[in-house]
């Protein structure tokens, strides 16, 4: 098959998705604050308001020792039947690193590469679809050398 061929089929295929499948919320036009919060617990408080996390349901799955604190991989993951997922850390001037929102029956289970500058805590907010919060709070120790000590 030609390139342009595939691509003619791709761009099709795409238009015949309905548009409800592809409903994306901007929470940084629709929630500012949490993108400017310095704090984990400020920024939930500004994406998900006054409600009470339980800790539990939520892994992550993050280096105990980062090698490099501008390149720290982390996996949230839940089987908790979900609206949004967001990570937030307590070592940078801005406490969000992402949010997700889940489709319909998606799988909760998302991968990002972060920079901390120090060592600190590491915290996901599952919002599950029976308004619940569910979180998981990681301490991640950021090696200084560069060296693991």
């Amino acid at each position: 098959m030609e390139r342009r061929q595939f691509l003619s089929l791709s761009i099709a295929a795409l238009a015949l998705i309905p548009m409800s499948k592809l409903n994306a919320k901007d929470f940084r036009k629709d929630k500012p604050d949490a993108w400017k919060a310095t704090t984990p617990d400020d920024a939930i408080k500004a994406l998900y308001g006054d409600a009470k996390a339980e800790e539990k349901g939520v892994k992550i799955k993050a280096p105990k020792l980062a090698e490099n604190g501008g390149k720290i991989p982390v996996t949230v993951s839940s089987d908790i039947e979900a609206k949004s997922v967001a990570l937030f850390q307590d070592t940078n001037p801005r406490s969000a690193v992402a949010v997700w929102t889940v489709p319909e029956g998606g799988i909760v289970d998302y991968s990002v590469t972060m920079k901390m500058k120090k060592s600190g805590n590491i915290v996901a907010v599952v919002e599950g679809k029976d308004g619940k919060l569910y979180k998981k709070v990681l301490p991640i120790e950021v090696s200084k050398g560069g060296c693991g000590g």
